[in-house]
């Protein structure tokens, strides 16, 4: 927990997640829309698909309208269609028409009339009214209709329902019953966890009732309602597969198109306390939502299924293979009717061809859906990558951070769109997409906002303490500020200048400030330019830390390098330093390698970035030793381990320094490794020597050490060995002499 606290762009990745799941289950109108809509996109980019031979269209067209006249046609020419598709022997007929008012072009209108007269006359010539009333009977379209419906056995009837009763004042909904034929639900109910105290609203109830001619209803196979409802923007995606009128379920033209199809059966409807589970055909399930509605899964544009003109049919020009065995479905495609709709394909789409595609969709399970689990399988996505992007985003660079970002959005977008083409499943898009860049564009501006402060805070703490190149480095990485410290193996270097008391009191105070201040100027940029850290000034002291906070990892090497640099800009000062009248110096360095805690050591207002351990003290030490051995630079044994292949150095002995218990080899740095060959020829010459010297051969050693002072008559170390191998010799060590030398300096 005070890992997030600590953690401002998780805590906002998590907050707009959280954000974005609320509005998820609160189907905020902007997004919904937005969703729909990239349903849409994905229809297109999917393209069109090939549907099966089942379904065929035929279609009341302009070709249709100019021969045989403007529409409404008598419906003695829908009879003479019924009749014609009978002959074709098509499987079924369905009419994406309601026939719900008399014929008003019928001839048995004109004379009804004359009947009428005939009795206001009361003519009672009786062959003259039985001839009116047969030839009433032979010209009736409503009746000729009714029959060709019964003689073909095959014709399923549309009609459809009012939801209100806007513009339907005239209509009272308890006087608008329905037909005989239809007053039998064609659903069958399974019914399974539903409180007994609760009601379950699961079809949508509808306020009226826009039927078929209770004549023409009588001979038909079946009805089904041609209700589809578009969504707020005005498109078509869902069909209701259930219609509630006066307590009953009613199913639409296309679900009972299918049913005649497959042999008629059983068609039920499953519930539980949310509502509509799914509806059963038969051994088909069909997914809906809990009102019933069914997703549409669109195999294309117009005339993606087989379209024939009623002209062609009634003329007997499409050949038989065509209809055959097919459902057919009777419905407007003129402009002039008017029966389009808008769909993800087409904004001029045939209101028949929806039905087609329905019809489809149910013979080939070929469906959309949006399954229970994928509320969980969205709240899931949109809260991994929330937390993801918080973890990931700070660490990584502009470019870096924005690439991981389209990598994401491509392969969500893939995913979804591969969920969609070839699993069936409609995924949400919108609200991750939303999460994803509302995390990404506010962390960044987070980011964005923080980062100069960031950049200033570093700056400041080590501007006087590294150089550029590194600091550079650490503003990528601004984290390694954080107050506390790590272990870490790292190359600390010492450097003190001798006898510091006795020069400053001879020198006046502005001349001695003048003197320090060039001094450690020249030492400081010899540090920095080996991507050094100057930890601190200690009066004529330098502390430097080499392989932090930017990991290097020759940093044993660079601080030897920088320990030699420094002495020969000591020699370069001197000449300086004459015509100033300064005194000539001799300074020590040594250089440590080893673990160390590195880190900002201090308080959360004040905090100097340092490093600690033994290896620290160690380097103090050994910078203090070459006051006993002469020297100028000693270096450690795990330094020397590192640059021996690279640089001059020759071993001192072993020492125990003040701090430490246990011995520690000691070796002093004497040049680069392509420098004078007359330092390879010391190294060789004195660790000859202090081989005898270890071995107890103190004569030996004694004209070995006299050797070496013939190569550098003031070699300290070997002047220093000479003196302990006669005090040896005169008076021998323990048998358990180690050749230990005990340091008492700090």
């Amino acid at each position: 927990m005070k890992r997030l606290i600590c953690n401002p762009p998780l805590l906002i990745s998590l907050f707009i997640s959280l954000f974005t799941i609320a509005l998820y289950y609160g189907q905020f109108p902007l997004f919904d829309m937005m969703e729909s809509k990239s349903l849409d996109l994905r229809f297109r980019a999917r393209g069109e698909t090939q549907p099966g031979p089942e379904v065929a269209i035929v279609a009341i067209d302009e070709k249709s309208l100019d021969k045989l006249g403007r529409w409404p046609w008598p419906r003695k020419t829908i009879a003479q269609l019924i009749d014609a598709l009978s002959e074709y022997n098509v499987n079924s007929i369905g009419f994406d028409i309601v026939f719900a008012e008399p014929d008003q072009i019928s001839e048995s209108n004109t004379l009804s009339k004359i009947e009428k007269k005939v009795k206001s006359l009361s003519i009672r010539n009786s062959e003259l009214t039985s001839y009116l009333t047969n030839m009433k009977r032979d010209t009736d379209n409503d009746a000729i209709l009714a029959d060709a419906i019964r003689r073909s056995k095959r014709t399923i009837l549309g009609y459809f329902f009012h939801k209100s009763n806007k513009n339907l004042e005239h209509v009272k909904a308890e006087d608008n019953t329905l037909p005989e034929s239809m007053t039998k639900s064609a659903y069958s109910l399974i019914e399974y966890s539903t409180p007994s105290s609760a009601e379950v609203l699961y079809a949508i109830e509808n306020y009226s009732i826009e039927a078929n001619l209770p004549e023409l209803s009588q001979g038909a196979s079946d009805f089904g309602h041609f209700n589809i409802n578009p969504d707020p923007d005005g498109s078509i995606r869902w069909a209701p597969l259930i219609m509630n009128f006066k307590g009953e379920d009613f199913p639409p033209l296309s679900l009972q198109l299918v049913r005649h199809y497959l042999g008629k059966p059983n068609l039920s409807r499953t519930i539980d306390i949310y509502g509509i589970k799914n509806i059963t055909l038969g051994k088909k399930s069909i997914p809906t939502d809990v009102e019933g509605n069914f997703l549409i899964n669109f195999r294309g544009g117009r005339k993606t299924f087989p379209h024939y003109s009623v002209y062609d049919v009634l003329e007997k020009k499409v050949p038989v293979e065509k209809l055959k065995n097919k459902i057919v479905l009777v419905g407007a495609t003129a402009v002039a009717v008017y029966d389009m709709r808008v769909t993800p394909f087409d904004e001029q789409f045939p209101g028949v061809e929806v039905h087609a595609n329905i019809i489809d969709n149910i013979l080939h399970n070929n469906f959309l859906s949006q399954p229970d689990w994928t509320d969980l399988v969205n709240i899931l996505i949109i809260l991994a990558t929330g937390i993801f992007l918080g973890i990931v985003l700070p660490k990584l660079g502009a470019r870096s951070a924005f690439i991981i970002f389209i990598v994401l959005l491509c392969a969500y977008i893939g995913g979804n769109f591969y969920a969609f083409v070839n699993r069936g499943y409609w995924l949400t898009i919108i609200y991750p997409l939303f999460s994803l860049l509302a995390i990404y564009i506010t962390i960044t501006l987070y980011r964005y906002m923080t980062e100069e402060r960031e950049k200033k805070k570093v700056r400041v703490a080590f501007q006087y303490y590294m150089t550029s190149s590194v600091v550079n480095e650490v503003l990528k990485n601004p984290e390694k500020l954080k107050l506390g410290g790590d272990k870490k193996v790292l190359t600390v270097l010492f450097s003190d200048i001798r006898s510091f008391t006795t020069i400053s009191e001879k020198m006046e105070p502005q001349a001695l400030v003048h003197f320090l201040n060039e001094y450690l100027t020249v030492m400081t940029d010899r540090v920095f330019e080996h991507d050094g850290v100057l930890d601190k000034y200690m009066g004529d002291a330098i502390m430097a830390i080499y392989g932090a906070p930017m990991e290097r990892l020759n940093h044993p090497y660079t601080a030897c390098l920088t320990a030699l640099d420094m002495m020969q800009d000591l020699k370069k000062l001197h000449k300086t330093w004459e015509e100033k009248n300064f005194p000539r110096i001799d300074i020590g360095i040594g250089v440590a390698t080893g673990p160390m805690v590195v880190g900002n050591m201090g308080s959360e207002r004040r905090f100097d970035y340092t490093v600690m351990g033994d290896t620290v003290n160690l380097g103090s030490r050994l910078e203090g030793l070459n006051k006993v051995y002469g020297s100028n630079i000693i270096i450690s044994e795990e330094t020397y381990s590192e640059v021996k292949d690279k640089l001059v150095c020759r071993q001192l002995g072993a020492v125990k320094v003040k701090g430490k218990n246990k011995p520690v080899k000691i070796f002093e740095l004497l040049a680069k490794g392509d420098g004078d060959k007359r330092y390879l020829k010391l190294a060789e010459s004195f660790e000859s020597a202090l081989g005898l010297y270890m071995a107890r051969k103190w004569m030996e050693a004694i004209e070995a050490f006299e050797k070496v002072l013939k190569i550098r008559p003031s070699d300290t170390p070997s002047q220093l060995y000479i003196k302990q191998s006669k005090a040896l010799y005169q008076s021998p060590p323990p048998a358990d002499w180690d050749g230990v030398f005990i340091s008492k300096t700090k």
